[in-house]
């Protein structure tokens, strides 16, 4: 059992649910929480090791069975320690350090989200999760947008990070990769997406919370779309919009 907060992995795992540079150096980065790691272990990721204490719940105690059936390394830490290591209110008494593992980019993708200077974790966590479920098949990910892979953006991702790929690109590699596609921008002042051809291949750039898109976002697109919104409403977070303009391409493409 591990009793020293100076233990290297305590030391790591502090260090991971820090700062990006951090995750990068270790190419390396947290989950914490049952569903999020068997979500991790389904989805066939690397495991560098497990941490855990005691109180495990039934699903996690069948967990640690699986995770040394497939011989990752798992640690019991003193309950007090890993509890100070969680980033949740309410922790499972579980969490894993995966490495990073890059997903390929489809070779004709039809369907690609970009968000632009979304800082907010939770609205990128969203975008993340919501674009599985929509049939996103890449994000590409610029400057000034939050990191995909920090402790809060995984957990608002609800494994949807171990199916996507997520790709940190400069603007130059994302016209690269998204050249035949149309590339709409989210903008109150575009075409209502009711009303946009949103069946054709395409790209969807959704702008961060405060700021909206940047400069090189708003010359990149092609048009612009909008969400119909009533009475005086000035917009929705990036997350609400980002989900409806998903959904509608979804609704669009779905109509025979």
């Amino acid at each position: 059992m591990i009793t020293s907060a100076q233990n290297p992995k305590l030391k790591l795992v502090r260090a991971l649910l820090g700062r990006p540079k951090e995750r990068r150096e270790a190419n390396a980065f947290v989950v914490e929480g049952v569903r999020l790691i068997e979500e991790a272990i389904t989805a066939g990721w690397t495991f560098q090791f497990v941490l855990y204490s005691d109180g495990l719940s039934e699903r996690g105690q069948d967990l640690l069975k699986v995770l040394i059936a497939h011989r990752v390394e798992v640690d019991e830490v003193a309950g007090d320690l890993l509890q100070k290591l969680s980033d949740t209110e309410t922790p499972q008494g579980i969490l894993a350090v995966l490495e990073f593992t890059t997903l390929e980019i489809p070779a004709s993708p039809n369907f690609i989200l970009i968000p632009d200077q979304v800082r907010d974790p939770g609205n990128l966590g969203t975008l993340i999760r919501t674009a599985a479920a929509a049939g996103v098949q890449a994000i590409f990910l610029p400057d000034e947008t939050a990191d995909a892979f920090a402790p809060k953006v995984v957990r608002a991702g609800m494994g949807a990070h171990f199916r996507l790929p997520i790709h940190v690109l400069t603007w130059d590699q994302i016209r690269e990769n998204t050249k035949d596609l149309q590339i709409y921008l989210a903008d109150m002042e575009g075409q209502s997406c009711w009303e946009a051809d949103l069946r054709k291949p395409l790209t969807l750039i959704v702008g961060g919370e405060a700021e909206g898109a940047s400069e090189e976002a708003r010359k990149f697109a092609t048009q612009k779309i909008c969400i119909p919104m009533a009475g005086n409403v000035e917009s929705l977070n990036a997350g609400v919009a980002g989900s409806v303009l998903m959904f509608e391409v979804v609704r669009q493409r779905s109509i025979k």
